[in-house]
């Protein structure tokens, strides 16, 4: 008997494909999810805060439009422009220096200068001379302090810069006023100078100049005080009469005195006249 063969029949290979549409909630949440993530980083490109304290100056592709911003939420257009920000509170800088006198004596000593940027000005200030606040002390306030501490110091003496240093204080600050007016950046508010250093050997002279410049205040207040004594004096005599003398009297007399002086304007002028008895 013949062995027949029977035919294998091939499997079918089961397609692993996907459906067409399986993923499509998948896909869609992460298009949505883009989106968000654009439009946040868009927000944060378009709006910005400005601080309390702080004015922004805005360029746009590198030049300062419209004017200063003012503390809170503000917009800008993304990628096109930019902020930079200045700080218009009151800055107080300490500066150590040193320079010459009229009688070209060295002195060291410290000038505190207190001063605030003008908000107005912001955009001069960036424009023309400082992009950020660490360049205004330096640039714009530095400058013109050193300038009118010379400027006032050479004018004057070591021992009247000494005995007269709240006067000469002013006069530095109302110079460095002067000088910083020219650009109107920013205002002075105040300015102090302490710490003065001098040469020890002139100590001594200083010291001595004091005590006599005392000594002649004392003499001069007693002259005047002596001159104002003259006077009233003068003044009171000139003013007393026979009845105004006659009424002192009466107004002084114990009322036992037997010699007293006669009534002005009676017969026998000016004889004392003699009291019978005590009253």
């Amino acid at each position: 008997m013949a062995l027949g063969f029977r035919p294998q029949i091939p499997f079918l290979m089961q397609s692993s494909m996907r459906p067409a549409g399986g993923d499509g909630p998948g896909t869609g949440f992460q298009l949505i999810a883009a989106a968000a993530v654009a439009l946040l980083i868009l927000l944060t490109q378009t709006i910005f805060i400005v601080p309390a304290g702080n004015v922004a100056v805005v360029t746009t592709l590198g030049r300062v439009t419209g004017g200063q911003r003012s503390p809170g939420p503000n917009v800008k257009v993304p990628l096109i422009q930019a902020t930079s920000f200045f700080d218009v509170r009151t800055q107080v800088r300490p500066e150590q220096f040193s320079t010459l006198t009229k009688d070209l004596q060295v002195i060291e000593a410290t000038a505190t200068v207190k001063y605030a940027i003008k908000p107005k000005e912001a955009g001069r200030i960036y424009e023309t001379i400082a992009t950020d606040n660490q360049q205004i002390y330096p640039r714009i306030i530095q400058p013109s302090l050193l300038k009118a501490l010379k400027s006032v110091f050479s004018q004057y003496e070591l021992v009247t810069i000494a005995t007269e240093w709240n006067s000469i204080s002013e006069l530095v600050q109302d110079k460095v006023a002067q000088e910083l007016i020219k650009f109107d950046y920013v205002q002075v508010q105040g300015l102090d100078l302490t710490g003065l250093q001098i040469a020890e050997e002139y100590r001594a002279a200083i010291e001595q100049k004091q005590i006599a410049d005392q000594r002649l205040l004392r003499a001069q207040t007693e002259v005047k005080i002596a001159e104002q004594e003259a006077k009233r004096y003068e003044i009171l005599n000139s003013s007393l009469d026979d009845q105004v003398l006659y009424k002192l009297f009466l107004d002084k007399w114990d009322g036992q005195t037997s010699v007293v002086p006669a009534l002005p304007g009676t017969a026998g002028g000016g004889t004392p006249v003699i009291v019978n008895g005590r009253r």
